[in-house]
């Protein structure tokens, strides 16, 4: 199919599956036909295996939409799809630069929409317009002239017309028309501009010849003095650093316990925004020290080591608050934000070894940003795929202390765990509440639907 045809049917589509209906399954159905039209698209030669990992979890977020039709089911929707057309034109460009590429795309939209002779076909002016002529005008006359002779011959005929008054809110046809062009327009014909194509090899993994010359960063300083630099300031941080993991684990382990549970909540999370934001910095100096010349100068061998020995003392920092989590999480229970805690650290620590790998195999600072987008991407797509509210509420079921407002407020998709507690507690008005939340959701029209809610039985 040509590019005009794509947009075309994927606006008319986005209009079928939305007109008069809420988010749910449309947005799955949708995002299904638009990763199949894709792949039946993409030339054999761009069909890479990153190619193909991105089709399966386009269609995997589409579903888990479909399923859930949550914030983290849209956000992995929306970004497996913009990755696959990404993907789908050009394998050389770092896929980071989905990001600026898409966004300019969006902000010139209103331009390139009138580059007419770029997305729609050629033809000559004459045999347009015969085709116009041929095809449309005459049939339409002669329908009108008939109509106007076969109404006036019969009333039934008439009043088949008359009777009906076609029930269609068109300024909604026409906002949906304009949203599911501008989406359709920008996913099928976006345009990836000269700017990025040529600045692509600022994102390689590895240094070029020219990169390893030994030569310093600054004229005010010499490269001896720079390396010095390097070595006295990594000693000096993991001097601190050290200090630094004795005395958060001291307070940690030692005071907390002893304090109250509002104040373990606050405390604690003040200590793990410091831990992560601690790693960002060092990861960030990291990178400032071994930008260039200093990944392959052999007499820079203290400095990498003490580079590494940061990169390590950062890891035992990320692994202490881990565990802090954890007792936090056994004292308190799971929330939706505790668990964020355990994803951010998670990254932290594989940010933390891709440092190393960095260091270690003389890789560019665009190398921890190749490498991290990617693994950001799947922490998308792992919050979209699980029910991590009926985890929630499955594990704190078994605590005395169980909240059921809380949970029934403030966590999603935990129906079945719900019931299961007012059923055992002889709750029945809840109960009654629960099964009126569900057949609400049950009630909605087909494209409207919300998959988890068809599965629920009370």
């Amino acid at each position: 199919m040509k590019t005009h045809h794509l947009i075309f049917l994927v606006t008319a589509m986005f209009v079928v599956l939305f007109y008069d209906q809420e988010s749910g399954l449309n947005i799955g159905i949708l995002g299904i036909l638009v990763a199949v039209l894709t792949y039946f698209n993409t030339e054999k030669r761009f069909k890479t295996r990153t190619f193909y990992s991105v089709l399966a979890t386009s269609i995997l977020s589409s579903m888990a939409f479909a399923w859930y039709g949550d914030f983290a089911s849209f956000l992995a929707i929306f970004t497996s799809l913009f990755l696959l057309g990404f993907t789908s034109k050009n394998k050389e460009l770092k896929s980071i630069l989905v990001i600026p590429v898409f966004a300019i795309n969006f902000v010139t939209f209103i331009y390139r929409v009138f580059q007419l002779e770029q997305w729609l076909p050629q033809r000559k002016t004459e045999s347009f317009w015969q085709k116009i002529l041929a095809v449309v005008l005459i049939p339409a006359f002669l329908l009108l002239i008939f109509f106007a002779i076969y109404t006036h011959g019969s009333s039934h005929f008439a009043s088949l017309f008359s009777d009906y008054e076609l029930d269609i809110n068109l300024w909604q046809v026409i906002a949906l028309s304009i949203l599911g062009f501008f989406l359709a327009f920008n996913y099928f014909n976006f345009s990836i501009y000269e700017f990025f194509i040529k600045n692509n090899h600022y994102l390689k993994n590895d240094f070029l010849n020219e990169d390893k010359k030994l030569k310093p960063t600054y004229d005010f300083l010499d490269l001896p003095f720079e390396r010095l630099s390097g070595v006295v300031s990594f000693l000096a941080l993991n001097i601190l650093l050290l200090f630094f993991i004795i005395t958060f684990n001291y307070e940690q382990f030692v005071e907390l316990p002893k304090a109250t549970a509002n104040q373990l909540a606050e405390e604690t999370h003040e200590r793990v925004g410091a831990v992560i934001a601690s790693i960002v910095m060092a990861i960030g100096v990291i990178m400032f020290y071994f930008k260039g010349s200093f990944n392959f100068d052999n007499q820079a061998k203290s400095l990498k080591i003490l580079a590494k020995i940061w990169v390590f003392l950062n890891a035992v920092l990320v692994i202490s608050a881990f565990a802090k989590n954890s007792e936090y999480v056994l004292n308190l229970g799971l929330t939706y934000k505790r668990l964020g805690v355990y994803a951010f650290l998670i990254l932290a620590i594989i940010g933390l070894i891709f440092t190393f790998i960095k260091i270690h195999q003389q890789k560019t600072n665009a190398y921890l940003f190749n490498q991290m987008v990617w693994y950001f991407y799947g922490t998308i797509l792992v919050c979209s795929f699980i029910n991590w509210g009926g985890i929630i509420t499955s594990h704190n079921l078994t605590r005395n202390d169980f909240a059921a407002n809380y949970h029934y407020n403030s966590v999603d998709f935990n129906d079945n765990q719900l019931l299961e507690y007012y059923q055992k507690t002889n709750n029945t008005e809840m109960q009654k509440i629960l099964k009126h939340r569900a057949d609400s959701f049950q009630k909605r029209t087909f494209l409207s639907k919300i998959l988890y809610y068809e599965t629920l039985d009370f």
